[in-house]
């Protein structure tokens, strides 16, 4: 249901979002002229050992969106309840997205190469509200592995089933950094259109246009934010604010580490330092293992785009996450820009971790505009211009595109 803060865009084209997190992907039409976000729906599970709403994440949606997802459990819910739930009548959806969760597909997660987690099947039920809402454009993203991993069936079933509605299907695997995201993030994306559209795609959209190296940088994202101690909060801006360290040794390993790109694997070349290491970075180190989580307490580097933030970036341990020269890891608004989310972004919940995780889970608002725009393109015939594509609030400026050089006259 829609709150009385209206959204910026508030045309005739209606969108709905499932499985729509802090609103990563909503966010991208929500600012778009031509579209309406008319519902969302997020069962808010944090782990799958976690209860139902334990992330929270249905808070931060409503502070951004100005609509309030609604609680489901999308692989029990009825299409038609859910109908009802957005109060969409006998309307159909122009747009719908559909990301579930990725966890069981991610090449990351070592069970994957051998378990079909039971989330999985949560792909092919996407059939069932194509039936009922009967988009116009569906849109679905989610891991590389989902369209060619193991258990790329579930997929081939959804194909199936939208082929089967009349939807032409464009797949893809794009390395989003190519499209201005200042992080190295590889993901699957399924564009689906009706009948009678004409199927589009994120390349063709870009046209062969570039982004210049420097825009996706760790400096250019996050190098203009005030300087943070560890376990403290901006007085202006509540969300650039960072864990405290919980064990005394942590905070003494990360000073330790040299800036712009050092590692733990720094350490064991001083044998002054090596006291510092873990047990488990001991024994690495001692089988000169370096490939063994060699992000591990690591920086970013100021100058290239940064890893993957994954759903727990929220700790130094869980990968490259700390600053590249200040004592911590990185704060929620500097993670939340360096996943294309735009400088005023607010984030609910009810814990900090979990703030976190509304950011490493979603897919980045900065790509999800340029997905509203290919949608619009789809539905209307109309090609954006390049300068549309970049979302404000985020690391890209319209002088950061290198056109496409015109072919040379025959």
């Amino acid at each position: 249901m829609r709150s009385e803060s209206s959204p910026p865009g508030s045309g005739g084209l209606r969108f709905a979002d499932l499985f729509s997190g802090g609103g990563g992907m909503s966010h991208g039409f929500h600012v778009h002229p031509a579209f309406t976000v008319v519902g969302a729906a997020d069962a808010q599970i944090g782990k799958p050992s976690s209860p139902v709403g334990s992330l929270s994440c249905n808070s931060t949606y409503a502070l951004n969106m100005g609509v309030e997802p609604v609680h489901a459990d999308l692989g029990d819910v009825e299409p038609r309840w859910l109908r009802r739930a957005f109060g969409l009548g006998r309307h159909r959806l122009d747009v719908l997205a559909v990301c579930p969760p990725c966890t069981g597909f991610t090449r990351t997660r070592p069970t994957n190469h051998r378990v079909d987690d039971d989330r999985n099947s949560l792909v092919s039920r996407t059939a069932d509200f194509v039936i009922e809402f009967r988009p116009r454009v569906l849109i679905m993203e989610n891991a590389r592995e989902f369209l060619s991993g193991k258990f790329a069936h579930h997929f081939q079933r959804l194909g199936e089933a939208l082929r089967g509605l009349g939807y032409t299907v464009a797949t893809g695997s794009h390395l989003l950094t190519d499209f201005g995201l200042p992080q190295i993030r590889e993901r699957a994306l399924v564009v689906a259109a009706e009948p009678g559209l004409r199927i589009r795609t994120l390349d063709e959209l870009w046209g062969g246009a570039a982004i210049i190296p420097d825009a996706k940088t760790v400096r250019r994202t996050i190098g203009h934010l005030p300087a943070l101690g560890a376990g403290v909060a901006h007085q202006t801006d509540p969300a650039h604010v960072c864990p405290a360290f919980g064990n005394p040794r942590s905070a003494e390993r990360l000073r330790a580490i040299p800036p712009d790109g050092g590692s733990w694997r720094d350490l064991w070349d001083s044998p002054a330092l090596r006291k510092l290491l873990n047990p488990a970075m001991l024994r690495a180190a001692a089988r000169a293992d370096w490939g063994c989580h060699p992000d591990v307490y690591g920086r970013m580097w100021w100058d290239r785009p940064a890893p993957t933030v994954k759903r727990e970036c929220g700790h130094v341990g869980n990968g490259r996450y700390a600053h590249p020269e200040q004592h911590r890891l990185l704060s929620l608004r500097e993670m939340a820009l360096l996943n294309g989310f735009p400088a005023g972004y607010r984030f609910g919940g009810r814990s900090l971790a979990n703030r976190y995780r509304h950011v490493g889970d979603a897919v980045p608002p900065l790509i999800s505009h340029q997905l509203a725009w290919l949608a619009h393109w789809i539905i209307t015939g109309t090609r954006p211009a390049l300068a549309q594509l970049i979302l404000p609030g985020c690391n890209l400026r319209p002088t950061d595109i290198r056109p496409a050089e015109k072919p040379a006259a025959a």
